[in-house]
């Protein structure tokens, strides 16, 4: 590791909060930040080392931290909010906003073709913010102390995060909000389709979803639309969203 990047990692991890240089830090060695460094780097840089191992094991990390801090900060919710509320809260939605807020983009490496897909980099953040947890956990000693660092990096934004969702519960997660409208008005329940189309993990179109849903009084007749995502989840929500902004005039005019 050349001696600029080192102190370019060292600096982003001081801006998250987790200055490997402290006593009680794991150290500021090019061989210590190799896994930070290794998060950092996409697939699509085609630099031998890539992000996808620690994405891995950082998916893992995520849902278990956000277990941790749901249960010290939101214990008295139900299940099932509490359910609801992690899955906002590791969502790749969550990360990619995530990954902005951090400056991520400064201290990445990633392909031209990735840097020039602008519809695909909020993918790419989500991707290496995942890998980051993973490394940021290995590197501060795992199952001795790697959760310790991840909480004290991601917890102030979860307060901020699960602050805005309590206040809002259908922030984002359009289906519910889709199905508590549709049933309300005893319009049934709307009836998704969804196929992969493609194979390259990353792809914002790599899931297509047709969703329609039956409307009366007239116009009588099921109305439909079609969302993307880079998982069959996004495509869901997208396609649920879409139908939304049509079907609450159509249901109501």
């Amino acid at each position: 590791m050349l001696p600029a990047r080192r102190r370019q990692l060292l600096a982003f991890l001081a801006e998250l909060g987790l200055d490997p240089t402290t006593p009680e830090g794991p150290g500021s060695s090019a061989a210590v930040l190799a896994p930070i460094d290794e998060a950092l780097t996409h697939t699509s840089a085609r630099l031998g080392r890539h992000h996808e191992r620690l994405e891995f094991l950082g998916d893992a990390v995520l849902r278990l931290a956000a277990s941790e801090f749901l249960a010290q900060h939101h214990g008295k919710l139900s299940v099932g909010r509490h359910s609801a509320l992690r899955a906002q809260l590791v969502s790749d939605r969550w990360l990619a906003e995530l990954a902005a807020q951090c400056g991520l983009e400064q201290v990445w490496q990633i392909g031209a073709m990735a840097a020039g897909d602008r519809a695909g980099r909020a993918t790419v953040r989500a991707e290496l913010c995942e890998a980051l947890i993973g490394a940021v956990y290995q590197v501060w000693g795992g199952p001795q102390g790697g959760l310790v660092a991840v909480r004290r990096w991601l917890t102030p934004h979860w307060q901020r995060s699960s602050r805005e969702l309590l206040d809002d519960p259908d922030r984002h997660n359009w289906k519910t909000v889709l199905q508590e409208w549709s049933q309300g008005r005893n319009l049934g329940l709307p009836t998704y389709g969804c196929l992969q189309v493609s194979k390259e993990h990353g792809d914002p179109r790599r899931f297509h979803c047709t969703i329609s849903l039956q409307v009366q009084p007239p116009p009588a007749g099921p109305v439909t639309r079609e969302g993307w995502g880079p998982s069959r989840r996004a495509a869901e929500q997208e396609a649920a969203r879409l139908l939304l902004e049509v079907i609450r005039p159509v249901a109501t005019g």
